[in-house]
């Protein structure tokens, strides 16, 4: 049986994040074409992650600066071995070079980090996004890890352009695979709740990550008390993972700001709504909430920012709006007019049905697999900037990482 390692940042939790729900595609890939999974990871245990032995699927614990990993990993000899996101690359890409150096090193980016930090930079500073905010120390990391390995998943078709095109990655090692999704029948749309039966609007997002936060401030400051002057028995429901007690704090029902937390069903929340109302000020990859609305048939309001990766050639499902005016002013309209609302509806069925069927992508992405693993050093060799890297960054990673081991050792 093929064997599968994944190198986990985190034990995954797909009823928390886009990140998790994208972890969780890519495993039932491979459990489909008959791969021995095993997930190791050295984050802490969550009570809400995957129950991984319920998909048979091994779990394994494993320690940053040891070596315990290295006899571990070059006796389970994975053909393949996963990185999630570049920290897990950068602690254990050279191990898994030195102890399986026939096993294919992949990572998966789940978004650019560097691309969302940028943004994030050039928010804060009050302006667009300019070329220093990109070249930054994260981008040099991350990147390199791009190039360490043999091949990257990268989510968003403009992350792969902004690799190939800004930074000359070589595409042979960049592989666009997006979340995947299931098609949308006309069955499925004809038991969806209609227009008449749902309310409110509604956002929803993990708070662990920064681009939700700031979109919900900025939705309390600056967007709902607007809309709330012309809807005034509209109210805006906020779901997310890992609510702290800052997010608890902006609830305020006399103004129909509701803070409900964790939505164990995404997908259930927005078929209540009429309206996800998501304008994300920075951010990078595919945002898996509006994913999930078009598959509730729910309308979003959106900045560029938000609906980059996703629609393509396809008009957006609902509307895309860059400042305070724009955004209030297109959310009320599909919110207060059934046609208009219909009619956006539908164009989220037919992005989902054209962009994100997971047959089309799994073809191609174990096509690409089995094209490397028939001639791996051919591969590798077009790849010299990777092998240079290797070579260089990996060994100060390297003796860094025996150094705290060492030092862990004597202090214990």
């Amino acid at each position: 049986m093929k064997r599968l390692l994944i190198i986990g940042y985190v034990w995954p939790e797909p009823t928390s994040s886009a990140a998790g729900s994208r972890m969780m595609q890519l495993i039932k890939l491979f459990l489909a074409r008959n791969y021995e999974v095993i997930y190791a990871s050295p984050a802490r245990a969550s009570e809400y992650a995957i129950n991984f032995e319920e998909l048979g699927i091994t779990k394994k614990k494993i320690t940053t600066n040891s070596s315990d990993f290295d006899a571990y990993v070059k006796e389970l000899s994975p053909q393949i071995v996963m990185f999630d996101r570049f920290m897990m690359e950068e602690q254990f890409g050279w191990r898994v070079a030195e102890n399986c150096p026939h096993a294919i090193r992949i990572l998966d980016t789940e978004d650019l980090h560097f691309f969302r930090k940028a943004r994030y930079e050039a928010l804060k500073k009050g302006r667009t996004l300019v070329r220093e905010d990109l070249h930054s120390d994260e981008a040099k990391r991350e990147i390199a890890s791009i190039l360490r390995c043999d091949l990257s998943l990268i989510i968003s078709e403009a992350e792969v352009d902004l690799l190939a095109r800004k930074f000359k990655v070589n595409p042979s090692i960049l592989h666009y695979i997006p979340l995947l999704a299931p098609s949308i029948s006309e069955e499925k749309i004809k038991k969806l709740p209609t227009y008449e039966k749902r309310k409110d609007f509604v956002f929803i997002g993990n708070f662990l990550h920064q681009p939700n936060w700031d979109s919900v401030l900025y939705l309390k400051e600056k967007i709902w008390p607007l809309i709330r002057e012309e809807l005034p028995k509209a109210r805006l429901l906020i779901y997310g993972a890992y609510a702290s007690q800052k997010v608890e704090q902006l609830q305020n029902k006399h103004q129909g700001f509701i803070v409900k937390g964790r939505a164990e069903d995404a997908q259930n929340v927005l078929k209540k709504a009429k309206v996800l109302l998501a304008p994300l000020r920075f951010g990078a990859g595919i945002k898996g909430k509006f994913i999930d609305a078009m598959l509730a048939g729910t309308p979003s309001i959106t900045t560029t920012i938000g609906a980059e990766g996703i629609c393509g050639k396809y008009p957006w499902p609902g509307e895309i709006a860059n400042d305070e005016k724009a955004i209030v002013e297109e959310a009320i309209k599909i919110y207060d007019k059934p046609k208009r609302w219909q009619k956006v509806q539908q164009n989220g069925f037919q992005i989902i049905n054209e962009r994100f069927q997971e047959n089309r992508f799994a073809e191609q992405f174990f096509e690409v697999l089995n094209n490397i693993q028939q001639d791996l050093e051919k591969h590798r060799n077009q790849n010299f900037l990777g092998a240079m890297l290797m070579h260089h960054t990996l060994q100060s990673t390297k003796y860094m990482s025996k150094w705290i081991e060492a030092k862990n050792k004597l202090e214990s």
